[in-house]
């Protein structure tokens, strides 16, 4: 475990295991990094793997007030330029950071599980975020995330329930430990949401990002992810997009073989500054 020093002066705490090429892996919303263990073992034989809690969470510095993802790009960038790596994986919100990081940070290899983007009418809705800070404001965490939970995963059958039920399977999660802190971060993760809201437009606004793309997504997550990353892989000039089989929004938590290997091997393969030899 290391401290670094943000652009502000905060300390951010670096979590490092693994040997081999660096990769940081930004988390999303409602998280910490604990959530990715597993993924962190098992690509900690094949690369040097680095993991840090974006603001407000567990280690990490309080956020800044107003919020913006400028932090996050800024926070991303003190890891990188600290560890020397050009490898990034990103998850839900921590995929948005990477994909807007990709357009002024220095990296060559870009990878997204589930990424939460509004593409111009396309993508993640956002009709579900007043009644959610509705139900906050009011002291409702369980018909928050009730409400959240349908309107990010419309496909599961649980969404299709009246939303007292939903509230009252909510308010049992709740007693969960990882419930417990899915509830306390809720605010924070809504105005994660609102910045994804502030940054519609149409893909071309990615069309920027040079480095090698893998665009994944779970096959069992909201369908809208898939049709994000195709509208991505359109315009990036270096994209290409992977379905995986049988995995859910959580599917790279849970990290089976059939998500971390090819994931590894898009990471494995050398980046064109290593090819050529400069930095």
């Amino acid at each position: 475990m290391e401290r670094i020093t943000a652009p502000d002066g905060a300390n951010i705490v670096l979590h490092t295991s693994g040997t081999g090429p660096g990769v940081v892996v930004v988390h999303g919303g409602g998280v910490t990094i604990d959530e990715y263990r597993r993924l962190t073992a098992r690509l900690a034989d094949r690369f040097t793997v680095h993991r840090y809690n974006r603001r407000g969470r567990a280690d990490a510095p309080p956020r800044r007030e107003p919020y913006t993802v400028e932090q996050e790009i800024d926070d991303l960038g003190a890891v990188l330029a600290h560890t020397g790596a050009r490898r990034v994986l990103g998850h839900s919100y921590g995929a948005f950071v990477v994909l807007q990081a990709a357009l002024r940070l220095p990296l060559d290899q870009v990878v997204t599980y589930d990424a939460p983007l509004c593409l111009a009418g396309h993508g993640l809705p956002t009709d579900y975020l007043d009644a959610t800070e509705e139900a906050i404001r009011a002291g409702d965490i369980a018909r928050a995330m009730a409400i959240v939970a349908a309107g990010v995963n419309p496909q599961d059958a649980a969404s299709r329930l009246p939303l007292g039920v939903r509230t009252a399977i909510c308010r049992l999660f709740l007693r969960t430990q990882i419930g417990r802190k899915m509830g306390a971060l809720l605010p924070m993760t809504l105005r994660e949401s609102r910045q994804i809201e502030a940054h519609e437009g149409p893909a071309e606004q990615y069309a920027g990002i040079e480095a090698e793309v893998l665009l994944a997504c779970g096959a069992q997550a909201a369908p809208w992810y898939a049709e994000i990353n195709d509208l991505l892989a359109a315009v990036l000039p270096r994209a290409r997009t992977l379905r995986v089989p049988r995995c859910s929004h959580n599917g790279i938590a849970v990290a089976p073989p059939r998500l971390v290997d090819p994931i590894a091997e898009f990471l494995a393969t050398p980046t064109p500054s290593e090819r050529t030899g400069s930095v």
